[in-house]
């Protein structure tokens, strides 16, 4: 009979030491369940959202004043200074966008232009700009804003434009010389515009074809926009001149021209919003075309009334 007491009292030893140990678990298990709501609690009411909801990437960045921007880096969209110092078009305009937005710093990374896309939809960072035109396929990808700028063709002539060159078409028409860099897209539009392979003065650099109109071999010279405008700067030379109406080339029933924006997560809709409406208010006061003005574009360079809803559709 002593002998089956013992063991009862070791059995009910045993039990009440299981019994701890379950509920020493379970207190261990609810405190770290109360530790998470206490921090989704907190983060709702730091930014504003006590309807529990996530915060957007734009209430997130206006809470921790920073935001993070991918840049390709390409002079003049984005690029280090002579002092290492991020700059270029994109940055700047960027810099002002957010500082209005309520974030008055940007964690920058110049990366490659393929790697844009990808980072941005995998949270490296939080927007993307510096040399991305929108197109239907990338509207497939991410959300843009309302285009900052756009890039054309340009030509340059002697001071006065004494043949009345306004376009790639003018040129074939009145057989005139036009200096062009050798494996250069230009030559495609010339071709496409009529323009013939004897017209063609074919150079190896910007720098040659500036040569090539002063020396009279050509009547005209042709590059991007901003390209053509930083050679006339560099050359300083009153006798030539950028032919300011310049007229667009149509290839295949589009204008060549191509539209550059900030692009965004498909999801940050008032990210993107904000962006845009700040950015149209600069184009309207002024402030855009100044800062664009910085980085060797013009009013050739503007983007007009295009809309990143236009340009995302695709042509009929």
């Amino acid at each position: 009979m002593r002998g089956k007491l013992v063991i009862l009292l070791v059995l009910c030893a045993l039990m009440i030491s299981a019994c701890g140990n379950n509920t020493s678990n379970n207190n261990n298990t609810n405190t770290g369940s109360g530790g998470n709501t206490a921090n989704e609690t907190n983060n709702g009411s730091n930014g504003g959202s006590n309807d529990g909801k996530a915060k957007t990437t734009l209430e997130k960045a206006q809470e921790q004043g920073y935001v993070t921007v991918g840049f390709a880096g390409e002079n003049p969209y984005a690029y280090k200074d002579e002092n290492g110092e991020l700059t270029g078009e994109a940055v700047e305009i960027a810099k002002v966008v957010l500082k209005r937005l309520g974030i008055d710093e940007i964690k920058g990374e110049l990366t490659e232009f393929s790697a844009l896309i990808a980072g941005l939809n995998s949270n490296r960072f939080d927007l993307i700009t510096a040399g991305m035109f929108i197109n239907p396929e990338r509207c497939e990808a991410v959300l843009f804003a309302d285009p900052e700028y756009s890039i054309g063709e340009g030509i340059a002539v002697k001071a006065g434009n004494p043949k009345a060159l306004k376009s790639y078409a003018d040129i074939a028409d009145k057989g005139a010389k036009v200096a062009v860099m050798t494996g250069a897209v230009e030559i495609g539009y010339l071709e496409a515009s009529g323009v013939k392979e004897s017209q063609m003065v074919m150079v190896a650099d910007q720098d040659a074809a500036v040569s090539a109109v002063q020396s009279g071999r050509a009547d005209a010279m042709t590059m991007t926009g901003p390209a053509l405008q930083s050679r006339l700067e560099q050359a300083n030379d009153s006798k030539l001149e950028r032919v300011m109406d310049f007229e667009q080339p149509i290839v295949d029933g589009a204008s060549v021209r191509g539209y550059g924006a900030a692009a965004f997560r498909m999801k940050d809709t008032s990210f993107r919003d904000a962006y845009t409406a700040e950015l149209n208010k600069m184009k309207e006061n002024g402030e855009l075309l100044e800062i664009l003005k910085k980085f060797g574009f013009t009013e050739q360079e503007m983007p007009g009334d295009a809309t990143s809803e236009q340009l995302c559709t695709p042509a009929a």
